[in-house]
């Protein structure tokens, strides 16, 4: 049976196997090159070849009739499909042969009030997102930076549903952290129901969203295009709020390459001052 999330509920293994083969180039193996070829990818028998395994074997894993295979096998088909560490754990992760219950709606999440104070304590703008990538909590100077970071706001539905954002996110690398985050855990209803939401509203999410390309939550460097201060160049670091597991506190700070954007920085703090945008 297939759903919003994804594909076959439950053969979520074989999906992610299918999606991640029909991305590897031949030539990024060393097979031949031919214009006659039908598939952009492997095939099935080359990931089988390649990874010391019958085609047989490989068939029954995407069609999801094999469902406990071991790790070595998983292994070995992830250097084949070019599998970087966290897309191997993730691998492994839906490998598991247990029945995955189905979740019932989660309570709305919660700062713990220590961190929100640590939050408007920090001279930066800084905030705090949640398992889902809802905003939890955020400081002014996060809000006069871009208003989408307003506590209650869902950073997936900004990127891929308001044109006017300030920030430039890398979409692609947001959908693949939150998959990773998400895990296995793809019944859950929000996730369900969010995914559902864009993958409707949203070609470049659904796109994203089949690739099955999963990240591990990381900074980088973002652009804000912001209509006072100019544009400017952030670093943005995540850390992780601790006994949450969940929730990530992430803050943007001038990135010393661009110095045009420490002294547009500065100026964050009067826009601040005068109130949150709307």
């Amino acid at each position: 049976m297939t759903n919003v999330t994804g594909g076959d509920r439950e053969n979520s293994l074989g999906e992610y196997l299918r999606a991640r083969r029909e991305l590897v180039p031949p030539a990024a193996v060393g097979l031949p090159e031919n214009r006659r070829r039908r598939v952009s990818g492997l095939r099935r028998e080359e990931v089988a070849m390649l990874a010391g395994i019958s085609s047989d074997y490989y068939l029954r894993l995407e069609q999801g009739r094999n469902r406990n295979p071991s790790a070595q096998v998983l292994v070995a088909i992830a250097r084949v499909l070019q599998l970087d560490e966290s897309s191997l754990e993730y691998v492994l992760e839906l490998s598991t042969d247990k029945p995955r219950a189905r979740r019932e709606p989660r309570h709305q999440e919660a700062v713990n009030p220590r961190i929100s104070e640590l939050v408007h304590s920090i001279n930066h703008p800084a905030f705090v997102t949640g398992r889902y990538m809802d905003v939890l909590v955020s400081n002014p100077l996060a809000l006069a930076l871009a208003p989408e970071l307003r506590p209650g706001e869902n950073l997936l539905r900004t990127v891929f549903l308001d044109t006017n954002g300030r920030i430039r996110f890398d979409r692609r690398e947001m959908v693949a952290m939150f998959r990773r985050r998400v895990g296995s855990t793809l019944e859950d209803p929000r996730v369900a129901h969010l995914v559902g939401e864009l993958s409707t509203a949203s070609d470049a999410f659904r796109q994203a969203w089949t690739r099955h390309d999963v990240r591990p939550v990381r900074g980088g460097t973002v652009h804000v295009d912001h209509p006072e201060v100019g544009p400017m160049e952030l670093n943005l670091s995540k850390l992780a709020v601790d006994e949450t597991g969940d929730q990530l506190l992430v803050v943007y700070h001038p990135a010393s390459t661009h110095p045009e954007s420490t002294e547009r920085f500065t100026l964050l703090a009067s826009v601040a001052a005068q109130g949150p945008a709307v």
